[in-house]
């Protein structure tokens, strides 16, 4: 039986602590490429060691804690230890590109970054663009300049800040995003809640540490359920499976492109149900799944995928499927879990079922604001503080959400709004389509006109003509892309969510060496 979690009044030190004194030696992290095994006890130990440390550097409680570095042992104890001892850690993108890096590195304020071996270039890089001296600290192990401090650790607040991490700027600069103990322990609960977590359960955590997903549903989700997480350094489609059946993995967070990636494999050749008898489910989160892609997993595998929706703002997950195949609803991303979501007009009138308006979220999980600009942050609350998300849907009667885009990549042609899910959706229908995105090209004729970027299965042969004509059956011509460009692959985030403004971009230069020549 699953007992609902509610961490309230905890914070993530007490959390692990609890953990660690009731079952010091069960799993809490296991490392697939180093066969490392740390325990609640361990971890816990690990946690209170580099608190010690950080405070011997001369940190102050509430100062940012730098980490340039994929996935491992170490990340995994600085990102947890840095808040057991009240700092504020804060996970960087290495892909975000060196200009975005030195970006986010002088606004966090942080003095000390610990970098890996393969970032340190980046790193190094970064911290020499600072305004203010940095300490660069090799992550893995880590070299630590000091002995731990034997002074008492400062004790976090749940309401203190405890997380600061930084959006994908696809749209302008960065935004950093503060959690605190509270909200990050309610997004861990949501998730838990939602997948019916108990102390038996062991996630598969293949999304890196710089985003939310691995942050909150990966790390704090086994948090507050006592169970425990599998946390290879990076996605891998030939050892993904291996990794669930050898570490007897119950369930699994990805995204769309990692779910794509899966199905087109040739990894997997007997019964997933003969060698993954403990597999429950896998989620999928961070993009909207397109149904035909849903459909081709399940069909594949045989194992269900739950579809959910999160965002950095909010902890993660605020909506989820219910666990049971036959209460999902395919298409949508379900159901509230611990918060309250609703959709609202820009005048902030609470709209019906069946209308589409910005999908509006309130609840334990919402972040304390945007760090160091009030400004944004007060434009992103409504006057009664429900955060705006900027992601538009609509909710049916059943109270099912359903996204059908973001805000600021709605097509506008011709004065018609148009979703470019519904483009995408259609074209990963398309038996020689892999991935796919529309976006939005300038046209002096309609405003804006509409563009997609392909990439097709390995071996598959299909044309721009026979794409065009597939999308015009199913959206007629007028929403079908005008242009249709194939590429090696699509630039993605951290999460797998396809960067749609480098696609923009694409199209621009392209136009633009055509125009020139």
């Amino acid at each position: 039986m699953t007992v609902a979690l509610h961490p309230k009044d905890q914070t993530i030190r007490s959390v692990l602590e609890s953990g660690a004194r009731k079952h010091p030696d069960r799993a809490f992290a296991l490392f697939p490429e180093t066969g490392y095994r740390s325990t609640w006890a361990e971890m816990a130990f690990a946690a209170q060691s580099t608190a010690a440390r950080l405070t011997a550097l001369g940190l102050a409680p509430g100062e940012a804690v730098g980490v340039l570095a994929p996935n491992s042992k170490t990340t995994l104890e600085l990102f947890l230890g840095s808040m057991f001892g009240g700092f504020i850690v804060t996970i960087f993108n290495p892909l975000a590109g060196q200009a975005q890096l030195n970006y986010v590195v002088n606004h966090s304020e942080v003095r000390v970054l610990f970098v890996s071996d393969d970032h340190l270039e980046l790193g190094s890089s970064a911290a020499e663009a600072c305004s203010r001296v940095i300490t660069l600290i090799h992550n893995d192990p880590p070299d630590w300049p000091v002995e731990a401090s034997k002074q008492a650790l400062h004790e976090p607040c749940p309401d203190d800040a405890a997380l600061l991490i930084y959006t994908s700027g696809t749209t302008g600069l960065p935004k950093g995003v503060l959690h605190s103990h509270a909200s990050l322990l309610a997004g861990g609960a949501n998730t838990a809640n939602a997948h019916q977590l108990t102390v038996d359960d062991r996630a598969l955590c293949v999304l890196s540490l710089c985003h939310i997903n691995g942050q909150v549903v990966t790390v704090m989700a086994p948090l507050v359920s006592g169970s425990s997480v599998v946390m290879p350094s990076r996605f891998s489609a030939s050892q993904f499976w291996n990794w669930v059946a050898d570490y007897g993995c119950t369930w699994f967070s990805a995204v769309p492109t990692i779910l794509s990636y899966l199905v087109q494999g040739d990894e997997l050749d007997s019964s997933p149900g003969k060698r993954f008898s403990r597999l429950r489910f896998g989620r999928s989160a961070s993009a909207p799944l397109p149904p035909a892609l849903l459909e081709s997993f399940v069909t594949r595998f045989q194992i269900p995928i739950v579809e959910t929706m999160g965002i950095t703002e909010t902890a993660a997950q605020i909506l989820s499927n219910p666990l049971d195949p036959a209460r999902q609803q395919v298409g949508s991303t379900g159901i509230p879990w611990g918060n309250a979501v609703r959709i609202a007009n820009d005048s902030g009138v609470v709209l019906d079922t069946g209308q589409e308006g910005e999908i509006q979220v309130q609840g334990p999980n919402v972040m304390l604001g945007y760090f160091k600009n009030e400004t944004v942050t007060r434009e992103s609350f409504t006057s009664d503080n429900w955060y705006r998300t900027g992601d538009l849907g609509w909710m049916n009667e059943d109270g099912y959400f359903f996204v059908t885009g973001r805000r600021k990549e709605f097509i506008i042609k011709g004065g018609e709004n148009i979703s470019p899910r519904e483009i995408d959706d259609v074209l990963y229908s398309h038996p020689a389509v892999l991935e796919a995105a529309a976006v939005a090209v300038p046209d002096s004729n309609y405003g804006q006109e509409i563009a997609a970027c392909v990439v097709a299965k390995p071996g598959a042969s299909v044309t721009i003509d026979e794409l065009q004509a597939f999308c015009a059956v199913r959206l007629g011509v007028y929403k079908s892309p005008a242009m249709i460009r194939f590429l090696q692959q699509l630039p993605k985030g951290p999460s797998g969510k396809i960067q749609r403004l480098q696609l923009v971009e694409h199209f621009t230069q392209a136009k633009q060496t055509s125009t020139s020549s």
